[in-house]
């Protein structure tokens, strides 16, 4: 583990390899002062843990008693442009799991896009305290007959989904209904950006997704 800082939180922040059957993984902690969950998010399938929401939360949830684990994938950490299958991306979030539960805490297990599937389809099997999906990729855009809505609905613990109003991959309206709960951030696309003309700064729609995420892990027993 190697001492990391790049302005993101007020705690010190680490970056820990962790080797899986997939390849070299990597944390990044931002810890929390007096911690009681520990919120694991990984990237999507077109970017990697620089995301603005993911960036957000490492910085705003620690104050909230929320660790936060910032996870690369083997294929990112590897430096590859294009994400494996889903049966590899599964088996390298199962290799992460580990060191996620490690610190002893109740471990959410989290993700934007793709990594949102993965954290919903493993859940289960892991023992997540619960499922935070960032940008549930609900379908390929364009293509709404292709649903991945029983991930989502097959998760088997507390879920949260925030969603951008204008995403691509799956609006809020066309999300089915399930013992979940979704937040919209309006104007938002897949990656939560919201145009100039919106009614919403780019950092009110950003406040959006951590004030959602900090009340709702709030709220989990």
């Amino acid at each position: 583990m190697s001492d990391v800082n790049d302005g993101i939180g007020a705690a010190r922040e680490t970056a820990e390899a962790v080797e899986t059957e997939a390849g070299t993984a990597r944390i990044t902690w931002h810890p929390a002062h007096e911690p009681r969950l520990v919120l694991a998010v990984s990237h999507g399938a077109g970017g990697g843990i620089e995301a603005r929401d993911l960036k957000a939360l490492a910085e705003v949830l620690p104050a909230h008693g929320v660790t936060v684990a910032r996870v690369e994938q083997p294929w990112r950490v590897a430096g590859k442009k294009l994400a494996p299958a889903p049966r590899t991306l599964d088996t390298g979030w199962r290799g992460i799991w580990p060191a996620l539960a490690a610190p002893g805490l109740p471990v959410i297990s989290g993700g934007r896009s793709a990594g949102a599937r993965v954290a919903c389809r493993t859940a289960g099997e892991l023992g997540a305290h619960a499922v935070l999906a960032l940008s549930f990729p609900l379908h390929p855009p364009g293509k709404p007959e292709k649903s991945r809505a029983a991930e989502l609905l097959g998760s088997g613990v507390p879920t949260l989904v925030v969603q951008g109003g204008n995403d691509p991959f799956g609006r809020p309206e066309e999300f089915p209904e399930g013992a979940y709960a979704l937040v919209e951030v309006p104007y938002g696309d897949h990656g939560f950006a919201v145009p100039k003309r919106a009614e919403i700064s780019q950092d009110e729609a950003v406040a959006v997704v951590t004030d959602a995420v900090a009340g709702w892990a709030g709220s989990l027993g």
